[in-house]
């Protein structure tokens, strides 16, 4: 059968069936032994294997295996395929990154009874990202990739807050690549970010609503829907901001929610930007770090008169832009010069380096966060490069070709 052929019977199959159907193809055409797929959690610090034919002894753990210091960790960061070959009649392992658009869903795993050749590469190559559009195409109708995305269980409060965010947490285009990353405070505190893509312009906001747990989360979830509800009806940033503010007043029982709303033509590069009371953001360039100051105005829900200036940002190709909360700046994580490892992690795809971020402040903090934490990271490439290639987005470095050493090279 063909891969067109495999991807069909996986379309007819139940949305918990696909991933079985296409492992099960794979596994016949291949001459595969075992064929699997993981997907990784919201944090990328784990996966767990979903779909999978055949069986083989991986000395792993049966269900979550924790990526830090595996081939799986550095097949995600550097999304580059990785074939482990240790001779002598062992079978070699393949293991594929599984990612659509930069948003690394996960992994495709397949032990073989031999070392494979170009065109079975490439037919594991081709499968790959057909694999994450199935994911795609089916999360939404079932809650085995949700239940496979969470490390741990959620709060009501946790549960309502990750509702908020865009279904996919990295996006990879021509112009910019984009992703964030929140982890949520023992007693959730309202973050959240979003990004859009329009036909001529890229929009991203990070709010953060006052309070704690599900009181704040409600907030939340107020503030990201008059947001979007302004931006989908074709509203321009000034009235996103003016509706975001009506629905606090209106229904927010005198709270408020901080927030910042930025916009770029993907036509000219020119910026929109809106900051209602938040932390300024950080821009990365030339491998400096500086803090961009632009006026505060009012946060969404104060009942002193106020309006908000819709302002220019600085922004050039090969800029990174860092949007976070103040969950990034408080406690413990004032001790992290936040700057330097801004710096440290430049050469990661957004992705991974807001992974880093958030990873390093869960550190400083034990594990135990009293704030939310959340950042977005924002590479502006320009309005130049449409024929960029943004199929994985790991860097600029060729990511097609596998390593044989047994373990990947990570990416930088």
């Amino acid at each position: 059968m063909t891969l067109a052929g495999t991807l069909e019977a996986a379309e007819a199959a139940a949305p918990t069936e696909s991933l079985d159907v296409v492992a099960r193809m794979l596994q016949k055409r291949l001459g595969a032994v075992a064929v699997s797929f993981l997907i990784a959690d919201f944090t990328g610090g784990s996966v767990v294997r979903l779909g999978a034919a055949g069986s083989v002894d991986t000395s792993e753990p049966a269900r979550r295996i924790q990526l830090r210091g595996t081939v799986y960790d550095d097949v995600i960061r550097g999304q580059r395929p990785s074939v482990e070959d240790k001779g002598e009649g062992a079978l070699v392992r393949v293991v594929a990154p599984v990612t659509n658009r930069g948003d690394a869903i996960g992994l495709l795993e397949l032990f073989l009874p031999a070392a494979p050749d170009a065109e079975v590469m490439r037919e594991i190559g081709e499968t790959a990202p057909a694999l994450a559009y199935l994911v795609i195409a089916n999360r939404s109708l079932t809650d085995v990739y949700q239940r496979g995305r969470r490390a741990k269980p959620l709060s009501l409060a946790a549960e309502i807050q990750h509702r908020l965010l865009p279904a996919s947490l990295a996006c990879e285009a021509a112009q910019f690549a984009v992703a964030g990353a929140l982890e949520p405070a023992d007693h959730v505190g309202g973050d959240t970010f979003d990004y859009a893509i329009g036909r001529d312009t890229v929009q991203l906001s990070v709010t953060d609503a006052m309070g704690h747990d599900v009181k704040a989360a409600l907030l939340a979830t107020l503030a990201v829907g008059a947001l979007r509800r302004a931006r989908r009806a074709g509203a321009d940033l000034a009235e996103q901001a003016h509706q975001a503010d009506q629905a606090m007043r209106r229904h927010g029982r005198d709270s408020y929610v901080t927030g910042q709303l930025l916009r770029i033509s993907l036509i000219d590069g020119k910026t929109e930007f809106i900051n209602a009371g938040h932390p300024w953001p950080l821009r990365i360039r030339n491998g400096q770090v500086r803090e961009i100051t632009p006026k505060i105005d009012m946060p969404f829900g104060f009942h002193a008169p106020h309006t908000y200036r819709v302002q220019s940002l600085d922004l050039r190709p090969g800029d990174r832009l860092v949007m976070l909360t103040d969950g990034m700046l408080e406690r413990n994580a004032a001790s992290i010069h936040l700057s330097d490892l801004i710096v440290r992690t430049r050469d990661l795809h957004p992705r991974e380096a807001a992974r880093t971020l958030i990873a390093v402040i869960v550190d400083a903090n034990d594990g135990h966060l009293q704030d939310d934490a959340t950042v977005m990271c924002l590479d502006w490439h320009g309005t130049n490069y449409y024929q960029r290639d943004a199929a994985t987005g790991a860097d600029l470095t060729d990511a097609s070709q596998p390593s044989r050493t047994g373990r990947t090279t990570p990416g930088r």
